[in-house]
């Protein structure tokens, strides 16, 4: 049985070596002055205005990233197959699926989640309750990220506008013709407060 050989090779520069100590005198000699290499997997996010530095490994997906691991769990899982739009956030802006994305290519994101939109005391939130646009409120945060997202591309929207941003999004309950109702009462009090509740990245 033949003797299995290893081949190591420098973070800088790609060279290759057939020892360890070989590499290790090759990086001590011709890259000691430059800073360590980021380890692989390792990125950083900003989520609701919090920086996070995470060590993720390839296979994980940005919900799993932000609900399991940081907590962040008003994202939810409902179809894990990008068709019920139950785990949008916003990322630099744009509502995504984060059901459908690898946290390892979200390296220098800026994420919102329903929390940080809560958190901003966002007019979408009261207006979800004053207009019981739930009834067990699992598909909610997906609706309300959407219509964020939404409100924030278009402040001054028609019904009609409304159903088409949101007619991605899937509620077991039924409830949709109460998200109309409620998204343009939150664009009413945006627009009587002068805002437009823009995203971080925005």
């Amino acid at each position: 049985m033949s003797e299995t050989t290893y081949s190591y090779f420098c973070p800088y520069c790609v060279l290759k070596y057939d020892s360890f100590e070989a590499l290790k005198s090759h990086v001590l000699e011709q890259h000691k002055a430059q800073p360590l290499p980021t380890p692989e997997g390792q990125i950083h996010l900003t989520i609701n205005g919090q920086e996070y530095h995470s060590q993720v490994e390839p296979e994980w997906t940005l919900y799993y990233l932000i609900h399991e691991k940081i907590g962040f769990t008003g994202t939810k899982m409902f179809c894990d197959r990008g068709a019920c739009n139950s785990c949008t956030v916003i990322m630099d802006g744009r509502p995504i699926l984060s059901c459908m994305t690898l946290a390892i290519e979200c390296d220098g994101k800026t994420i919102e989640t329903v929390e940080g939109i809560e958190s901003k005391k966002h007019p979408l939130i009261e207006a979800y309750v004053r207009n019981h646009a739930m009834q067990c409120g699992y598909c909610t945060p997906g609706f309300v990220v959407t219509a964020k997202a939404f409100l924030d591309r278009e402040p001054n929207p028609t019904e009609e506008e409304i159903r088409d941003a949101l007619a991605g999004n899937l509620c077991r309950c039924g409830t949709y013709p109460q998200h109309p109702k409620a998204v343009l009462e939150a664009a009413r009090k945006l627009k009587e407060s002068g805002k437009r509740g823009a995203s971080e990245h925005g």
